[in-house]
């Protein structure tokens, strides 16, 4: 007991303690008051005195062990009074019961059972009373100084604005101060909340910039879509005010929002989609205490991948990458994150490896025996590909076998290969590659009868290398933006959400399963440059100018997500479909595998794309090469004819 109270004693919230050791004393005496109907207690003094004693000593540990004490009580809530209701209750009852006993075992007239009733109430009242002098204390009213600070107005008057709203009123040293509300909501319109006005809709706007002087707008509403914030963004532009915006709740992880979170609006906020309900109890089953490896972990997807699994609790998590930098940078973001309690991983292990050196996979699997493998590596830029097309094969296509043939020989219960629209029809070395990865997934399926599977995107937004980060540097250079062409669009994700869908097709995944995500409509480039250029503050084609540039060898105009021998099945995820295509019978394809990693050794480029046309018969390689199998190669190439080693390795 004595180191319960010491340990009160140096709370934060010690003068709360100090101020109920004060009144529930009192609580008790105005409880036999009015029990009694008299100021003087008579034959109860023992009585209250064995009351008052008990209450002193278990009321206090009770609010300790409930967490009364560590609440910050300058932003109290419902929660905290619920939380001090019951606390209340129990010590009440404890205290009566403990005094009712011993003051039927002591001579003294025995306490009334009516009181601790009567003190539940009272000492509820003092004990509430004081924090909320506390909350009301913290307010902030609006003085002189006030109307020197920066006048904003909220755009949503959700749960998220309020807090927003909150935090602001709490750091007064921010120079903000909030006007009001707009919301769309008519049910909430010329309301008010936290007492300030709710104005109308996001149409007040202008109107309100005149009459109030607001100079900012913050966007309040994580689940908006990107629709809606792109209407308030050009209103806000069209009056020359500010937007600033608080994040999906997905990218904040967490309902506690407020003045940190605040960011400029991005051209992820303009393309946002609908919330993605994702079944988190499955995909906790999916990895909690496994061991998880991620390929390709210090890229743009397998990062994410890698903080998103670490909140699924596995036991261990491998990151295995050949680029030392990226790999060291996500290491020690999620050890940090470790460290700072906001995950419990605490085993991770950097791997540097290619995936295409097949006896260091076996080694590192032979290691670490991962059960769920997550397969991000990969070269994915189509230009690059398109002038090193040898090495879009070996690290692609031989890099995926023999990183297969790991995961089998160690028992990998689970593999995910993440994979492309580029795949569908592919015009390209990238897209055909990592079509031949899926085809080899399959495979992999159909011989261990494990649930290996293949998930395909589209472009995912600002991601290494991609189009939006390009399309900023030569903003910030002055221009001008290069689009390949006017018409050209893209299907886009953000990666966050990619990385979600990823997490939730794995865990829906049957042997050889191959995935689609639903992409939305697609977006013209031309229009993501002229949204990228606005965000900036500039005009496009005024300020920054757009030139196209023409079609890259290997791009097309548009992509597609099926392939015309494909059917595509829902799912129980209505943003994950199951695409049924044909495959490549298997000794085919192994064969054919195994002939690649000699024709990727020795150079010959037109005798490896003519055998994987063959096997991917919607693939156009270029000119004067023309699909052939294995035996066809092997007869014709001199260089070829001596027995093709089955477990032959690119090292």
């Amino acid at each position: 007991m004595t180191s319960s109270f010491g340990r009160i004693a140096y709370l934060r919230n010690r003068h709360l303690f100090f101020l109920d050791i004060l009144l529930l004393p009192l609580a008790v005496y105005l409880a036999f008051v009015l029990r009694l109907e008299r100021f003087d207690l008579t034959n109860y003094w023992v009585a209250y005195l064995i009351f008052a004693a008990t209450a002193i000593l278990v009321a206090p540990v009770v609010f300790r062990f409930v967490g009364v004490y560590s609440r910050y009580w300058r932003f109290a809530s419902i929660e905290e009074l619920l939380l001090l209701t019951g606390a209340v209750t129990v010590a009440s009852l404890l205290v009566g019961g403990g005094s009712i006993l011993v003051t039927a075992l002591l001579p003294v007239k025995t306490l009334p059972r009516s009181i601790p009733i009567i003190f539940l109430g009272i000492a509820l009242a003092f004990t509430a009373g004081t924090r909320l002098l506390v909350r009301i204390s913290s307010r902030q009213p609006l003085t002189r100084a006030d109307f020197k600070a920066k006048r904003v107005l909220i755009a949503g008057a959700g749960d998220a604005g309020q807090m927003l709203a909150r935090d602001i009123r709490q750091h007064p040293e921010k120079g903000l101060q909030v006007v009001g509300f707009v919301d769309d909501d008519p049910d909430k319109q010329n309301l008010n909340v936290r007492g300030l006005p709710i104005f109308g809709g996001r149409e007040k706007i202008p109107e309100l910039v005149e009459s109030t002087g607001i100079k900012e707008v913050i966007i309040a509403m994580p689940s908006a879509s990107g629709k809606a914030v792109r209407e308030i963004v050009e209103i806000c532009k069209d009056v020359e005010i500010k937007a600033r915006i608080l994040p999906p709740l997905s990218e904040v992880l967490t309902e506690d929002v407020g003045l940190r979170h605040l960011r400029p609006v991005d051209i992820n906020d303009l393309l946002r989609r609908d919330p993605i309900e994702t079944d988190l109890a499955a995909v906790y089953d999916l990895v909690r205490g496994k061991t998880v490896l991620v390929t390709g972990a210090g890229g743009s997807i397998g990062s994410e991948l890698c903080r998103q699994i670490a909140k699924a609790e596995p036991e261990r998590l491998i990151l295995l990458g050949h680029g030392e930098n990226s790999i060291f940078e996500i290491y020690n973001e999620l050890r940090d994150e470790f460290k700072a309690g906001r995950t419990r991983l605490e085993h991770i292990t950097p791997v540097i490896a290619d995936v295409r050196d097949g006896p260091r996979l076996q080694q590192a699997f032979a290691e670490h025996k991962p059960a769920v493998v997550f397969h991000a590596a990969a070269h994915k830029h189509v230009p690059l590909m398109e002038a090193n097309p040898i090495d879009a094969i070996t690290n692609n296509i031989l890099g995926t076998h023999a990183l297969l043939e790991a995961c089998l020989a160690h028992d990998v219960k689970r593999f995910v290969l993440i994979s492309t629209d580029k795949a569908v029809n592919p015009a390209n070395i990238m897209g055909v590659t990592k079509r031949m990865a899926e085809l080899l997934v399959q495979e992999a399926a159909h011989r261990s009868g494990k649930p290996y599977v293949s998930v395909r995107f589209g472009n995912v937004l600002g991601s290494r290398g991609s189009v939006v980060p390009f399309f900023k540097k030569q903003i910030e250079a002055g221009g001008p933006v290069t689009v390949t062409h006017s018409e050209v669009t893209r299907y886009f994700m953000t990666i966050p959400e990619a990385v979600q869908l990823v997490l939730q097709a794995a865990t829906m995944g049957e042997s050889g399963d191959l995935f689609m995500l639903e992409m939305g409509e697609p977006v013209r480039i031309v229009d993501l440059a002229k949204d990228l250029i606005r965000l900036s503050g500039l005009r496009p084609d005024e300020d920054i100018k757009i030139i196209f540039t023409g079609l890259r060898p290997g791009e097309k105009l548009f992509e597609e997500l099926y392939q015309g021998h494909e059917n595509h099945l829902a799912t129980e995820h209505e943003k994950i479909l199951r695409v049924t295509t044909t495959t490549v019978p298997p000794d085919e394809l192994l064969q054919a595998v195994d002939l690649l990693y000699d024709l990727a050794r020795l150079g010959k480029l037109k005798e490896a794309l003519s055998l994987i046309a063959n096997l991917v018969p919607e693939y156009r390689p270029p000119s004067g090469i023309h699909p052939r199998t294995s035996e066809a190669i092997l007869a014709s190439d001199a260089d070829l004819q001596l027995p093709i080693p089955l477990h032959a390795r690119w090292y």
